[in-house]
């Protein structure tokens, strides 16, 4: 056999076995966008897709978290003992003050920190209803554009 003979020889079998990996693979399973229905919301959550207005956005996750990828405008307020937790509190105030709605979200659906801030901020008593965002993080990444 001479040396054209294999190349193709070898080219097609290679073309062949591609080919049929390709046939036999399944499609790759496309994660679904996150959901939320709004009848299945706990009273102090609030869907993505239901926020609207003078929004201020708070993340309760990681300082680090927020730096990297918070929402433009968001405050950080978090419940990590190394942080000024009064700190939190005085600089959020104004914002809180303008604001016609406040969501709080972070990591995920499971993080029990929204609710911590959101408890801090409602005591604060100073008018704006106060949410946390059902999902987190989560409904955030998993949305397209993120508010």
């Amino acid at each position: 056999m001479n040396a054209l003979t294999q190349f193709v020889a070898v080219g097609a079998i290679s073309l062949a076995a591609a080919g049929g990996s390709w046939l036999l693979r399944k499609a790759p399973v496309e994660k679904p966008a996150f959901t939320c229905d709004p009848a299945k919301l706990r009273d102090d959550e609030i869907c993505l897709a239901d926020v609207t207005g003078k929004v201020l956005w708070v993340d309760a996750r990681s300082r680090s978290e927020w730096q990297k990828n918070g929402l433009k405008g968001s405050i950080l307020w978090n419940m990590d003992p190394k942080e000024d937790a009064n700190l939190f509190e005085a600089e959020a105030l104004p914002h809180i003050a303008a604001a016609e709605l406040v969501v709080i979200y972070c990591g995920s659906e499971k993080c029990g920190t929204s609710r911590e801030v959101a408890g801090r901020i409602r005591k604060m008593e100073i008018g704006p209803p106060v949410k946390v965002l059902h999902g987190g993080w989560d409904a955030i990444k998993g949305s397209s554009p993120a508010p």
